[in-house]
């Protein structure tokens, strides 16, 4: 029956809106460090949980979503071996409607409501013919045969060897980050503050709203709560792998699954997913003039740098670590958002294989920051419209003196 309704959920044939009315997020804390690994085992064997915030270290939350069937269960689990926990969302699919209808049916495009693919890229399109300075790019495509679609911003040869390239919606439910993502372009576009313009025309900047555009389509049209691609895997039965797991550095060695099944299932083999494939192709051709690499998640509101694969401080951790540190502090100025910062493994979880660790070790690019956007779980990925642009704003904020304090810094950075 398990394995029947995931196909169900997961096959393409699945065009209905999956209903999840009375699904809950159970925050549960693990107080040991049997604890800790007890809960992970458990879920691991159990396909109709769902992670919304994995297991970590001891004394941190771990989300779960777990439709009303399941729900006794889990909560018999996590009362057996003492666990504490509560309902931290008591019905996720409450959220999801209260999102849908706060956003409107406006047809212009704004950050009062989130948009699809085809409206985002529509944009990206017309932005070519409102500005000389912006280039429509293919950086990859999908298994289902989308592309890619970016832009590339110039506004002098002068910066053509330092590039920032801004990542999103890698994972394909956090909505949030492509909206954050258009918002920063738009500003790097049409701002007036000094400091942002400052910024905006010291690079070439290179922008990629949606990641993962098969599961971007299927969260839209299908499945809110969708994560992965849409290769279909074990004979059709499931479908996608985590593409945040996928790339080829440190592949499959901490924090993925080998379940086709699970939310971090890592694909049968590297870059197995033809969206990481080709965006590291793309990558590969602008490598060695990135400055910065910024990849946008949600959420927890972190700003990590890596290793995903190691908790030792590698590479120019204490420098990056530094500058983290002011622009969290930057970030909080304006709303009082507190953010963590620390590197992937210890600040998060473990989690190998990610695009902030590949572009770290591929072209060992100074600054790669690695953002959980708002918030810390009240709405988890399902967060407001009305939070876009407060979280645009404060989001711009810490960029800015992220590369203020690059310029201060650079050569101890290279």
């Amino acid at each position: 029956m398990i394995i029947l309704l995931l196909l169900l959920v997961g096959s393409s044939l699945a065009t209905q809106r999956i209903n999840y009315e009375n699904y809950q997020v159970i925050r549960a804390i693990p107080t040991s460090e049997k604890s800790l690994r007890d809960l992970y085992e458990f879920v691991k064997k159990q396909p109709h949980l769902t992670y919304w915030k994995e297991p970590s270290n001891v004394g941190s939350a771990v989300d779960i979503m777990v439709s009303p069937k399941y729900k006794n269960s889990l909560e018999h689990f996590l009362k057996v071996n003492g666990i504490k926990s509560n309902i931290f969302i008591p019905d996720v699919g409450q959220l999801i409607n209260e999102e849908k209808s706060s956003s409107g049916n406006s047809s212009a495009f704004g950050w009062d409501q989130y948009h699809t693919l085809d409206e985002i890229n529509t944009w990206l399109q017309n932005l070519t013919e409102r500005f000389d300075e912006v280039k429509l790019i293919i950086i990859g495509r999908t298994y289902e045969g989308r592309n890619l679609t970016g832009v590339h911003i110039s506004f002098s040869p002068n910066n053509s060897d330092r590039a920032v390239f801004v990542e999103s919606n890698i994972h394909a439910e956090e909505w949030i980050t492509s909206a954050v993502s258009t918002f920063i372009l738009n500003e790097i576009l049409t701002s007036n503050d000094s400091d942002v313009r400052k910024m905006a025309e010291s690079y070439d900047w290179y922008f990629l709203p949606v990641a993962n555009p098969d599961g971007f389509v299927y969260s839209h049209e299908v499945d809110r709560t969708w994560r992965k691609t849409r290769t279909p895997y074990a004979r059709g039965l499931f479908y996608g792998a985590d593409p945040n797991r996928n790339w080829d550095n440190h592949w499959h060695e901490c924090g993925a699954s080998s379940e086709p099944w699970s939310g971090n299932y890592a694909g049968p083999y590297p870059f197995s997913e033809i969206c990481t494939k080709t965006m590291s192709e793309y990558l590969s051709t602008i490598g060695e003039k990135l400055v910065a690499y910024f990849d946008f998640h949600s959420y927890s509101q972190l700003l990590m740098v890596p290793y995903g694969y190691s908790p030792l401080p590698l590479d120019n951790y204490n420098l990056t670590y530094n500058i983290g540190l002011d622009a969290v502090k930057s970030l909080a100025k304006r709303y009082g958002t507190q953010y963590t910062v620390g590197n992937i493994y210890n600040t998060i979880y473990p989690a190998s294989g990610s695009s902030a660790d590949w572009v770290k070790a591929s072209f060992r690019t100074p600054l790669v920051y690695a953002y959980e956007l708002r918030d810390t779980g009240r709405y988890g990925f399902i967060l407001p419209p009305d939070q876009i642009i407060p979280t645009s704003l404060e989001t711009l904020d810490s960029i800015v003196t992220i590369l203020r304090d690059y310029e201060e810094t650079r050569n101890e950075l290279l």
